[in-house]
């Protein structure tokens, strides 16, 4: 029996009556998931594509696995360099016991520092899904909803969010809490005005800073610190790094967001296949260079993050990877065309501005995004009125 047949056989015990109703938005999300639905809309009111929320979902999901894989092989190859400066030639903890099996730890080795970082991301990805998926799976038991597939997009950018020490109670905890607090208390996907995956790790970052912050969190080897390129940028106004290896990624910082390499990558696939907004990423690029450029013309003796040229800005932090993967949430972002771009715009100020401004908080992106979200409907409602007032003027003079 092939798993087709073997799904439609099981499937009255999830309908309505069967044994296994409360457990039908799981079965739904695994069978849709798999197949296409065979059920499509009618009627000639009904406009039809080839892709629908699903692979859009999953399109997502894909192409953020690209700085992914280079955040695991980028993390692996700074802890074996650090093992190595610490002339430690094996690992502790259950880690240690599968990779001192499989590999060594030469940061001369890509597969060593690949599967190094693997270890290290995988079970923060696994968590973060099995808690995610259980907390969507309530909630849609109860209202009889369908498990919903942007969950899909929200478990890999916010577990790219991350630092690879991040203890994987604190990833559950952190994640139930986006989705929670961050969607389904709204309504569910549609509905939220917030991204959950920025909510969840923001909550982690307010809630447990020394396991989000400092600079013993980047490098997951015992004794090694290492603090990242803005944060020595906000402490002394040096840069412990050149240009282009912080635009490939070989940095310290969460490990999705490092490689700006691998997230243009990524973004040239979402926008090839007009998934992402275009008009959203140049916004958050047109503003950050402006408000840079300020600050770099105002200039100041006392803090040094005033004469961060813009160039510096889209290499550090999780500026790319917010522009690409987080601001163009379809959801919490604006609407409208031209919405977008000043909602770009805007996000793009608020992350320099609270970069330069609060030097204490050097990283900026991720409270960018989440005031853009706020500002989103105010960015639409603008749009739409002067649309409206233009017609008027314009029947006005027709008549």
């Amino acid at each position: 029996m092939n798993l087709r047949k073997w799904l439609d056989r099981i499937e009255p015990k999830f309908l309505k009556g069967g044994s296994l109703q409360a457990f039908y938005p799981l079965y739904e999300a695994i069978d849709t998931a798999l197949y296409t639905p065979g059920k499509t809309t009618a009627g000639a009111t009904h406009v039809r594509d080839g892709i629908d929320l699903k692979r859009i979902m999953i399109t997502v999901w894909l192409a953020a696995w690209i700085p992914g894989f280079f955040g695991m092989f980028f993390v692996g190859l700074q802890a074996n360099e650090a093992m190595q400066t610490l002339g430690q030639t094996e690992l502790a903890g259950w880690r240690g016991w599968f990779l001192n099996m499989l590999t060594g730890f030469d940061p001369n080795s890509v597969w060593d520092n690949f599967l190094h970082g693997f270890f290290y991301f995988m079970p923060i990805y696994i968590v973060t899904f099995t808690a995610g998926i259980l907390a969507e799976a309530v909630f849609a038991s109860r209202r009889g909803h369908e498990i919903n597939e942007g969950f899909f997009v929200t478990s890999i950018l916010y577990s790219l969010t991350l630092p690879a020490t991040t203890p994987l109670w604190m990833v559950a905890l952190g994640i139930v809490f986006g989705v929670v607090i961050g969607k389904e208390v709204f309504g569910g996907t549609g509905k939220n005005f917030l991204n959950p995956a920025l909510t969840g790790r923001v909550f982690l970052y307010f809630a447990y800073p020394a396991q989000m912050s400092g600079d013993a969190v980047w490098v997951p080897v015992d004794g090694h610190t290492g603090a990242t390129a803005l944060g020595a940028l906000a402490t002394d106004g040096g840069y412990n790094t050149s240009w282009l290896t912080a635009f490939i990624g070989n940095i310290p910082g969460s490990m999705g967001e490092t490689s700006t390499l691998a997230i243009l990558l990524g973004a040239s696939m979402l926008l090839i296949m007009r998934i992402a907004s275009w008009r959203i990423m140049l916004g958050c690029l047109v503003g950050m260079v402006a408000m840079a450029s300020f600050f770099n013309l105002v200039g100041s003796d006392d803090n040094p993050m005033f004469a961060i040229p813009w160039y510096w800005h889209l290499v550090l932090g999780g500026f790319a990877f917010g522009t690409v993967y987080m601001a163009t949430d379809p959801v919490s972002a604006a609407m409208t065309d031209r919405g977008r771009l000043y909602y770009g715009f805007l996000v793009g100020v608020f992350c320099v501005l609270i970069r330069v401004a609060n030097p204490a908080f050097p990283e900026g992106m991720m409270l960018a995004i989440l005031f853009g979200n706020l500002f989103a409907p105010l960015c639409d409602y603008v749009v739409v009125q002067n649309n409206i007032k233009r017609r008027k003027r314009r029947m006005a003079h027709s008549g």
